[in-house]
């Protein structure tokens, strides 16, 4: 192609020079657009903006640049009929949008400049965005990095769930107890949505149903609702990588079919005027509401019908503006329920099948059937949502007939079984007989699924030997297992620049659209040149978070000491208890021999409790009483510090995880579906200690027994403890330290003006230990003194810890998108022109 080297030279030079014009321009451009918003869509000159009207200029600049490639996306689709993926979930934690959506445009760099060139910093002006409080946990931060994934892989997809006002709550803690107050997350505005006023949908809940005829004298049911709510559409583009595709987040708000009942206003009774509408809009205010109370119970059950009813009335009207019929839905249409919030969504299709469309019963079955499929999130019978029969039979009585006739043609199935009996029909059934006659949603799901997955390959196993194990037997293919995974461009790429410079500069680019790539790190493990670059990149990352602590709890840390994160939501089976148990261990050890050359750590917390979940809040106020003591103890000092951040969320997270050293995934073996965050955290060279639970089984294969520290019962021991009659007084007998650490908490030591505040916690351990704290806590401590002795060993851990990350990207959610895509969804990724 070149004649000579020179011409060669030429070229690059050329094409280097072509590249930084361009950037320029782009940068110009940016800095143009950002003005022009500052002044025409936000209405500020640039000699009075404040950081946040900047922020919002900036946004919505962007956002003109996504909308040309989103419109063109769904052109596409429609242009080579491309099957669509519909994710519905009752979460979508997808945390800030602004860096996340610059980031997969490629325009980070010329944004950068032109903010610069405008006077504003950059990094705090991406501070003026709001966390969007439209999730929790695992679950929702899940579906926001599937929906990131199946943006990146051009497949066509859009995400259905609730547009939150106030979301789950922000956690406030005042005396070390938790208080949840509103997380106003749009009290000033999203750039990133778009209102759609002409995507609304009637929703109706209560009244009755009647046979009637119909104009070509055929018998059908009519449900008529005694209420109607009306769902209104918000709109967001997800940005897949490099900008190719962009998909749709689709949000559902909740409003009164009436804003107002003039005629009790206008005779005085202004509040009962407005009452409808509140409980209207009650259904979108809040993320999980307490369901201690009956009002609270009947609204959850509210919520995941409105968006479930409001979404399937969308992707059919969808489905029928290019289709004469709804005969072919399951060719171009694939629904994926996010776990049971969405369950009804087999009787909501059912009745729109039946009774809007007139289809007969059999080919409506079969077309719900190849339509739905069903993620399992959970094997705690308590998470397995169940409904009481009577208030689905009040608030969704036509749903309540159909899951009735399902359950008969299920059952007659089940009858027809070699060997069944009355035993497994009521196993079997979708309406639990025994306790107080319930819908099993989870049953519902399942049967009325084509496939139905769990998220990691012991939690798979689990589900088939345990809570639908006779399902399972009835139904022998269709369980299959997709393990969870995460998006790498948001949990490296941009949460840690640092660690991503040194990779690209170690083995290359590759790796920004390849994450199997970071195999090629595995070479580099043993080099002390690049050990000590790593640790340097840990060091600085740690510096920062340790700030942090210090501005959020007043707390000071060193940032040479081990750094021991357990960041997730607060729950028993999660053990922050028998973290926090080894803590007061470790605190007599070092009290009872202050010079023995004890590892200096942090042990960092955060995460929130259910409002109603009072073990759990007891959690975090033991942390913060551990904390009040020892981290004031002058003969303890920067041996040990206990740290508890409040409100956590995502924007917490990116801070916290390129910092940790140690991450903590320690729960009841067996009970763990999968977890993301300890593919985070490993990803970004964090040490895992751990049970054989979940994930980390997988992750023990992918980066090898030796790079992870497993402790403890596995599943199996687990049950089989159980059922040989597990006795915790034996066990405490043999364990001075735990009885101890009990003992201490449960006197008052760490509690003096209140002596008995943590005895709820203390029994649950002594007494009926069915999280397994005391039966794996020396196993933990032992663990833990083994790591203490490998972070005296730096070349070491340094060499663990890159083998980690080099060994992580078969966690990429891009490799579990593209096998639903394959195995379940059976949608085909779009070709996009150049």
């Amino acid at each position: 192609m070149y004649e000579n080297q020179e011409q060669k030279l030429r070229s690059v030079e050329a094409g280097a020079e072509a590249g930084a014009d361009a950037r320029e321009g782009m940068r110009a451009r940016l800095r143009a657009a950002i003005t022009d918003k500052l002044v025409y869509a936000v209405g500020k000159d640039t000699a009075h903006a404040s950081m946040h009207d900047w922020y919002l200029a900036t946004a919505l600049a962007v956002r003109d640049r996504i909308v040309d490639r989103w419109m063109e996306s769904t052109r596409e689709t429609y242009r080579q009929e491309g099957k669509r993926v519909c994710y519905l979930s009752l979460e979508f934690l997808i945390g800030r949008n602004f860096r996340d959506s610059v980031s997969n445009l490629g325009l980070m760099e010329p944004l950068v400049e032109a903010l610069n060139d405008l006077g504003v910093d950059p990094d705090l002006l991406r501070e003026q965005e709001a966390d969007a409080a439209l999730g929790n946990g695992g679950l929702g931060r899940l579906a926001a990095c599937f929906m990131e994934s199946l943006a990146s892989l051009s497949l066509p997809a859009i995400g259905y769930g609730i547009r939150y006002d106030y979301g789950l709550f922000r956690q406030v803690i005042v005396d070390g107890a938790q208080h949840e107050v509103p997380e106003d997350w749009l009290n000033v505005g999203n750039p990133w949505e778009f209102e759609r006023p002409e995507a609304t949908y009637r929703i109706g809940f209560g009244g009755t149903t009647r046979d009637e005829t119909d104009a070509d004298g055929r018998m059908r049911r009519v449900w008529q609702p005694a209420e109607t709510v009306i769902a209104k559409a918000y709109d967001t583009p997800v940005v897949g990588w490099r900008g190719a595709h962009v998909n749709t987040l689709r949000l559902w708000s909740a409003r009164a079919s009436e804003p107002l009942m003039l005629d009790a206003f206008n005779h005085g009774d202004y509040v009962g005027a407005m009452a409808h509408r509140a409980r209207a809009e009650a259904i979108s205010r809040v993320l999980y509401p307490s369901d201690a109370t009956p009002a609270g119970y009947e609204l959850r059950l509210r919520q995941e019908y409105f968006f479930t009813a409001a979404s399937l009335q969308d992707l059919v009207r969808r489905h029928l503006s290019r289709f004469p019929g709804l005969g072919n839905l399951a060719d171009h249409v694939a629904i994926q329920l996010n776990d049971t919030h969405p369950a009804i969504a087999v009787a909501e299709l059912m009745r729109i099948l039946v009774d809007e469309k007139g289809l007969a019963w059999e080919r409506a079955w079969e077309i719900t059937r190849e339509t739905l499929s069903y993620t399992n999130h959970t094997l705690l019978p308590e998470a397995l949502e169940t409904w009481a029969v009577p208030l689905m039979e009040r608030l969704l009585p036509r749903h309540m007939e159909i899951i009735y006739r399902i359950n008969w043609l299920h059952l007659e199935a089940v009858a027809a079984l070699p060997g069944a009996d009355d035993r497994l029909g009521r196993a079997l059934s979708i309406i639990d007989e025994e306790n107080g006659k319930r819908v099993r949603m989870g049953h519902l799901a399942f049967v009325g699924s084509r496939k139905v997955n769990g998220v990691s390959a012991l939690h798979t196993d689990l589900m088939r030997e345990t809570v639908f194990a006779d399902l399972h037997r009835m139904f022998p293919d269709r369980i299959t297992n997709k393990t969870n995974g995460v998006t790498f461009r948001r949990w490296l790429q941009q949460i840690n620049p640092r660690l991503t410079r040194l990779i690209i500069e170690t083995i290359g680019p590759r790796m920004r659209d390849h994450p199997q790539a970071l195999r090629d790190l595995e070479g580099h493990a043993d080099d002390p040149a690049f050990q000590r670059a790593f640790a340097d990149q840990r060091l600085a990352a740690k510096q920062d978070l340790a700030r942090l602590i210090r501005v959020r709890t007043g707390v000071s840390v060193d940032p040479t000491a081990m750094f021991d994160v357990q960041i997730k939501r607060i729950h028993e089976y999660k053990r922050q208890l028998l973290n926090l148990l080894e803590a007061v261990a470790l605190y007599n050890a070092i009290k009872a021999d202050p010079g023995a050359g004890w590892v200096p750590r942090v042990k960092i917390f955060a995460g929130k409790a259910a409002a109603s979940y009072a073990q759990a809040k007891q959690i975090i106020r033991l942390a913060h009483d551990l904390g009040a003591v020892i981290n004031n103890d002058p003969e303890i000092g920067d041996k040990l510090k206990l740290v508890f951040l409040p409100n956590y969320n995502v924007s917490l997270a990116e801070v916290i995880i390129p910092a940790a050293d140690l991450s903590e995934q320690i729960s009841t073996a067996g009970m763990e579906a999968s977890g993301t965050g300890n593919m985070k955290l490993a990803l970004n060279g964090a040490l895992t200690i751990g049970t054989l639970d979940g994930a980390n089984v997988e992750m023990r294969a992918h980066v090898g027994p030796e790079n992870i520290t497993i402790f403890g019962h596995d599943a199996q021991e687990v049950a089989a403890l159980r059922d040989a009659g597990y006795c915790e007084a034996s066990t405490l007998d043999r364990s001075t330290r735990l009885a101890r650490a009990l003992y201490e908490i449960e006197t008052g030591l760490f509690s003096p003006d209140e002596p008995r505040r943590y005895s709820s916690l203390t029994e649950a351990v002594a007494w009926r230990d069915r999280y397994m704290i005391a039966a794996d806590f020396d196993a933990y401590w032992q663990a833990q003194r083994d790591l203490d002795a490998l972070w005296g060993r730096p070349d070491e851990w340094w060499r663990k810890a890159i083998l980690n990350t080099a060994r992580m990207g078969w966690f990429s959610s891009d490799r579990t998108i593209g096998e639903y895509a394959q195995d379940i969804w059976r949608v085909r990724p779009l070709v996009h022109s150049a």
